[in-house]
């Protein structure tokens, strides 16, 4: 795992070595065991290496073929490489290492891009072609692995994170007001856009193609894409059993390295299942939980603790556990850090994916995570039932729009943004957004399942997508690793095939639990329920307790409700309810207060909201104010 970065002057101007590694050097964190730079006139490739497959300088990159066509750097992991290389040696090629890198490379050369749609893993990359010279940027199926970039003058601009970017001559900070306006409608951006102007991010299962000469850059193209439609005819016991059987093997491919892995343990039933399985092939596997110093929540949030839950299965498979305990006042010590790294506003809280991340890098350089099981297996169902008998494709679009509007419905958001923030920029924007990931993919008429798949689409396209993102972020901020064994391609296209009846109860046989477990709660909690993932449930049985397989669904989240009026009132009041706070270059100020002072009073929980504004501001200090330069330069 790594970080890549590098320029490509398509007017033929030269490319300066010096550039190169400035860009590359801020990325330091993804990759501190090596680094590498490689320009030739008018194009530059840099990587940092995090080194966890052959641990040898044969490793190093930018790394070239033998006869100088191809140049790559490269972030990621590639599990079927042993076999791809197999093939690959049947047709000539040899290696002079034991990396991913090189079958990476190699099998460009043999296939071209169709080598793309073969790789089970994840990926971002930028490879160079000197003979047709051209530079190609490709990210993964499912966006494990991001990749940025931007043209500005001719010059193609490429990373894993933005702030390598900025490090580029002549870069200039500025807000996307489209992105904005995304950022505060669904606390994610499901364009390519970022909140900076004129920065995108490759789409997940997409590449982008650049050649000497051109004036402007096309659309990418799409060699992938997520395709919920239920093809498989098996009755539910041999679902299941596939279903364990796949499971296992992903888990299995997964634990491929040569440094230790370790795994991410919630209280919940797909990390628990990891865990099983990874702790059966490494005795006393190391184990990380967050839990949350609940003494002044309320309500729900008094279940947001799962240590308890955590060290039992712990205790059960013998792992090596540890545990951070968070309290209030850790997210406000944490935040400049946090952002900077993040750089890339997506959904949620996620100062405890900080935290977790830390504790876990000081034992392992490699850990697995349960991200995943939910968007396959419909774990969210009070989502799905609220336009579950909608037929018609527009009423069923208007109401999940109006559902994700998780911050700013549309009829909101003119007064709280100041006329200047969002010039230019349609009302529709937002709900244009939404519709355009489906796609061409509504018919005229949808049946409950189609309704479901639909959803499951979309939010493996978006909420999914922005999980990966922080799930990267900030664990490679600490030199770690992350790996996501349910996106396995294998156990990815047998999921989306699966009938929705074997998914979610509501489709199934099985009554729901009560009528509250599909009460609709908008901009809140998750609702804790346990009609969802059926088949998973089933097919964990093996591995888990059956009150963990059982179990109502629980999200990851610290108290903040509770700690947003409470202990970190005053730290909220200081930094937001200034008014020469640096939000309110684009945000009314008055708008702002109120809806504080609805949080603080327990009239409506903003809890999402106030976390968004923490963030910006943060955003706007580092990045338009500059004070990033201190963090790189110092």
């Amino acid at each position: 795992m790594c970080g890549v970065a590098g320029a490509f002057q398509t007017d033929g101007k030269p490319v300066s070595i010096q550039t190169i590694k400035r860009m590359t050097d801020v990325l330091h964190h993804r990759g501190p065991d090596g680094e590498g730079y490689w320009a030739e006139s008018f194009v530059g490739l840099g990587h940092r290496r995090l080194a966890i497959i052959d641990l040898s300088s044969a490793g190093h990159q930018p790394m070239q073929t033998e006869d100088g066509k191809f140049v790559i750097s490269y972030n990621g992991e590639i599990y079927n490489f042993p076999n791809l290389r197999m093939e690959l040696e049947a047709k000539g090629h040899r290696f002079r290492s034991r990396t991913d890198t090189e079958v990476l490379l190699k099998g460009y050369a043999e296939w071209g891009p169709a080598i793309f749609s073969r790789l089970n893993g994840m990926f971002a990359f930028a490879l160079w072609d000197a003979r047709e010279l051209t530079l190609t940027l490709v990210r993964d199926r499912y966006g494990i692995k991001p990749l940025y970039w931007c043209f500005r003058d001719r010059a193609l601009l490429f990373a894993s994170e933005i702030k390598s970017l900025l490090e580029f001559p002549g870069f200039s900070v500025g807000v996307s007001p489209e992105a904005l306006s995304e950022y505060f409608s669904f606390q994610n951006i499901f364009s390519d856009r970022t909140l900076f102007k004129g920065v995108h991010m490759l789409p997940a299962g997409h590449f982008l193609q650049v050649r000497l000469g051109d004036a402007q850059v096309g659309k990418p193209k799409q060699y992938w894409d997520f395709d919920f439609r239920e093809q498989r005819v098996e009755d539910e016991r041999e679902t299941i059993e596939e279903l364990d059987r796949l499971f296992e093997q992903a888990v299995k491919r997964q634990l491929l390295s040569d440094v230790e892995v370790g795994a991410y343990l919630s209280g919940g039933m797909d990390s628990g299942a990891i865990v099983c399985l990874a702790a059966r092939e490494h005795k006393h596997l190391k184990t990380f939980t967050c839990g949350f110093d609940l003494s002044s929540a309320s309500g729900l949030e008094l279940n947001f603790d799962e240590r308890a839950r955590s060290e039992f299965l712990s205790n059960l498979f013998k792992t090596e556990q540890y545990e951070a305990v968070l309290k209030a006042g850790d997210m406000e010590r944490v935040m400049p850090d946090l952002i900077w790294h993040l750089e890339d506003l997506r959904v949620g809280q996620s100062y405890p994916n900080f935290y977790i991340s830390r504790l876990a890098s000081k034992f392992v350089k490699v850990v697995l995570s349960g991200t995943g099981g939910d968007e396959l297996f419909a774990g969210y169902p009070w989502r799905y039932y609220r336009t579950l008998d909608l037929s018609d494709p527009d009423h069923y679009v208007q109401h999940y729009y109006d559902f994700w509007q998780r911050l700013l419905p549309d009829a909101k958001k003119r007064a709280f943004f100041r006329p200047a923030a969002l010039a230019g920029v349609p009302d529709s924007l937002a709900y244009d957004v939404f519709r355009g990931v489906f796609g061409s993919r509504l018919g005229t008429v949808m049946s409950r399942e189609q309704s479901v798949n639909a959803s499951l689409y979309f939010e493996a396209k978006t909420f999914l997508s922005g999980l990966l993102v922080v799930d990267d972020k900030l664990s490679m901020a600490h030199s770690l690793e992350t790996r996501v064994p349910f996106l396995d391609n294998d156990l990815v296209d047998f999921a989306m095939k699966v009938p929705v009846r074997y998914k979610l109860r509501e489709l199934g046989d099985q009554p729901r639990l009560n009528e509250n477990d599909v009460r609709p709660k908008h901009n809140t909690y998750f609702l804790e329920t346990n009609d969802g993932k059926l088949v998973l449930r089933k097919a964990l049985t093996k591995y888990l307790p059956p009150d963990y397989t059982t179990a109502l669904k629980q999200g990851f989240s610290a108290p903040d409700a509770s700690w947003f009026k409470g202990s970190s009132i005053e730290y909220i009041r200081r930094l937001l309810l200034d008014p020469r706070a640096r939000i309110y270059e684009y945000l009314e100020f008055n708008s702002v207060k109120v809806a504080l002072e609805e949080h603080f009073s327990g009239t409506t929980n903003r809890r999402l909201l106030i976390w968004s504004l923490l963030s910006f501001e943060w955003w706007n200090r580092i990045f338009v104010d500059g004070e990033y330069k201190a963090r790189v330069h110092a």
